[in-house]
């Protein structure tokens, strides 16, 4: 077997660790991560950053005044990594905390109170993830060969190509994050909104009499009415974006969730119970309307269920990839076999931050996190048995998902199974020790978020070392600044997620309409039920047979039919369009009969004007909160209305104007200038 080279000889002088590529990996990891809290929060998707990240970067370093080599754009990559990685583990947990009601009560009322225990969660399961995964550097970046890193490939094949000058890709990525933001500023209400995001509205079943029969006999008679909510899609780059990065398949799959919940579950709840709202609206001294019901229904009936459906889906994906995962056991905890001779460490590229430094750093984290799960808990007992779970699973965990990383990438990695895994095991301890209540719950989603966020940056780290493995970067060197980034980003992180929930606040903040956050939703719902005591059993069976129905017929991705029921219809149905509009590239491109190259630019540009249309909305969107974060907007700053006076009458329409735009990007300019 020929030996590796990697693309930056060992013994090269280049410029690695400068103050310049660390500034920059950190800024670009902040706002990485505001734009994913944003879309997470909303859609229950985040975007990996190493690839944009490495364009990015590859722009930035051709600057004059900030021109650097591959080393320096490697360091910067993987500290901007961080900032998706550590909100995805942000996103899925601490929102949690605010979703549970026991006994009347809310564990937290706001983020702004429990500020710096938040941001302490994310450093210490951030930094966990970190050292863990320093341990499993070796044998799963450089002794396994059987793991392909598809993620880490492409990323150092861009690096490459970009030194070739053949990356134009920097025009695409800036270009979409611009128009994106601009479309965000004139849908946003705090905006200038010129369009609407989307249009609601009740189509009314008509009036019908069911005659029930048992056997011969008859029962009774029932007059029923009813009918379905709608939304048109959402006029959303951010969400069309996402639709066109992960193609029609999974965009249909996730739709007929939405599907499922609003046109089947919803409607048929509002058929069989025809007095709902009169029941619903007794508290409010009238008639609740349609579309009032069929909200409440959603919120409080079939998101239950598909909770239910959403655990049962991620129990089928740990188990789908069980081979997997028992080769990411025995591949990870290989580490302790070698041989100390075995890796003599010669080159710069051999050395890691050193093993004693490694457990030292994890036993201080462990330390001050026992603190926190007993400020939750109140008791010393639980507290220590939180920290043991937290600690062991952390690792095993994060070994598993690093493996996993190897194997699909980390936009694939099934974070959410591996953290509901870690929720489980300490839910069910606390129940036999006797905790229970609100402390009991806490202590729960503390060993959940930090599991949470040590398997998203480990799952990260992993992914950027292979990729600097095969660019020749200094594993010490991206350890350390990936140290740095965690520490640094940690204390920001919660910042966009508290502006977002208070700029929400009208339509329900964090777990509301505009800010659904399902997998947090999950945990929250399985910490409440097991250990709370509190939960509406029935629905989350039924969920968990639907779930099953759907493993039993095969059905592709469960878990991902179950995010769609959780999330409204305007944002599944958005998501839909933009996987339609991938469709119709792709049909238009084979047309084009490209050969290997123009193809290869035509699936980059596309993904790259995707993920600037992402970037651009939800860091327009942050803003704007920052901005207006009790209310208010652009438009009353101007004009002192509350609103343009042609948006109620033409707002929905104008918005097809803005499909067209985000079509006629995503499909015609990947397609230009094709490789001759």
């Amino acid at each position: 077997m020929p030996e590796f080279k990697p693309y930056v000889p060992h013994d090269s002088k280049e410029p690695e660790f400068t103050l310049k590529a660390v500034m920059a990996g950190i800024i670009m990891a902040a706002i990485f991560g505001a734009a994913n809290a944003y879309l997470g929060m909303k859609a229950g998707q985040t975007v990996a950053a190493t690839i944009p990240a490495a364009v990015i970067a590859i722009a930035l370093f051709r600057l004059p005044f900030f021109r650097g080599g591959v080393l320096e754009q490697n360091i910067t990559r993987t500290a901007a990594s961080v900032g998706e990685a550590l909100v995805a583990g942000a996103i899925f947990t601490i929102p949690a905390f605010m979703m549970v009601h026991v006994g009347g009560q809310r564990l937290w009322t706001n983020l702004r109170s429990h500020f710096w225990v938040g941001s302490f969660i994310l450093l210490a399961g951030g930094l966990l993830g970190v050292f863990f995964i320093i341990i499993l550097r070796r044998p799963l970046c450089v002794d396994s060969t059987d793991l392909p890193f598809p993620e880490s490939t492409a990323s150092a094949e861009i690096v490459k190509a970009g030194q070739a000058g053949a990356a134009d890709a920097p025009k695409y990525v800036f270009g979409a994050l611009g128009l994106g933001g601009l479309l965000q500023f004139f849908k946003d209400e705090r905006g200038i909104q010129v369009f609407r995001d989307s249009v609601s509205g009740f189509v009314h079943f008509p009036k019908s009499v069911i005659n029930y029969f048992y056997g011969d006999k008859t029962v009774g008679t029932v007059a029923y009415t009813g009918g379905a909510a709608y939304n048109t899609p959402s006029a959303s780059p951010a969400l069309i974006g996402i639709g066109y990065i992960i193609g029609p398949r999974l965009a249909a799959i996730n739709f007929s969730g939405g599907v499922i919940a609003w046109l089947v579950l919803i409607p048929l709840i509002l058929f069989v119970d025809p007095d709902l709202p009169t029941r619903l609206g007794a508290t409010m001294g009238g008639t609740a309307s349609w579309d009032v019901v069929s909200y409440a229904v959603w919120y409080n009936v079939v998101r239950p269920i598909a909770v239910g459906a959403m655990l049962v889906g991620a129990v089928y994906t740990l188990y789908s990839m069980r081979e997997s995962i028992l080769r990411s056991v025995r591949g990870a905890f290989e580490a302790s076999h070698l041989k100390a001779g075995a890796g003599a460490l010669v080159t710069r590229l051999d050395i890691d931050i050193p093993i004693k430094w490694v457990i030292t750093a994890i036993i201080a984290l462990v330390i001050p996190i026992t603190f926190i799960y007993y400020h939750f808990a109140n008791a010393w007992g639980p507290a220590i048995l939180a920290a043991v779970v937290m600690t062991v699973s952390g690792f095993f965990l994060s070994a598993v998902g690093g493996y996993l990383v190897g194997l699909v990438g980390s936009s694939n990695q099934p974070v959410s199974g591996l953290t509901l895994a870690a929720l489980f095991i300490a839910a069910v301890l606390m129940v036999a020790i006797g905790v229970k209540g609100l402390g009991g719950v806490a202590a729960v989603l503390g060993v959940a978020s930090v599991v949470c966020c040590a398997c998203c940056v480990s799952g990260s780290l992993i992914q950027d070392l292979k990729a600097g493995y095969l660019l020749g970067g200094t594993p010490w060197k991206m350890e350390v600044v990936e140290v740095l980034a965690v520490s640094a980003v940690a204390f920001f992180l919660l910042v966009p997620i508290y502006l977002l929930d208070e700029a929400y606040r009208a339509s329900g903040g964090i777990g509301g309409r505009e800010l659904p956050a399902p997998q947090a939703g999950l945990m929250a719902q399985l910490a409440q039920g097991i250990v709370g005591g509190q939960m509406a059993w029935g629905l989350l069976l039924i969920g968990c047979v639907f779930g099953i129905a759907l493993v039993m017929i095969n059905a592709p991705s469960p878990m991902l039919i179950a995010v769609g029921m959780y999330l409204p219809l305007e944002t599944t149905s958005a998501i839909f369009v933009g996987g339609v509009i991938k469709w119709l590239a792709d049909s238009i491109a084979r047309r084009q009969k490209l050969d290997a190259e123009g193809k290869a630019k035509y699936d980059e540009r596309g993904t790259l004007l995707a993920s600037g249309f992402i970037a651009g909305e939800a860091i327009m969107g942050i803003v704007l909160a920052a901005i207006f974060p009790k209310g208010g907007s652009f438009t009353h700053w101007i004009t002192g209305a509350d609103q343009l006076s042609f948006l109620p009458r033409l707002g929905g329409w104008i918005s097809l104007a803005a499909f067209a735009i985000i079509a006629y990007v995503l499909i015609r300019l990947p397609l230009r200038r094709k490789a001759a």
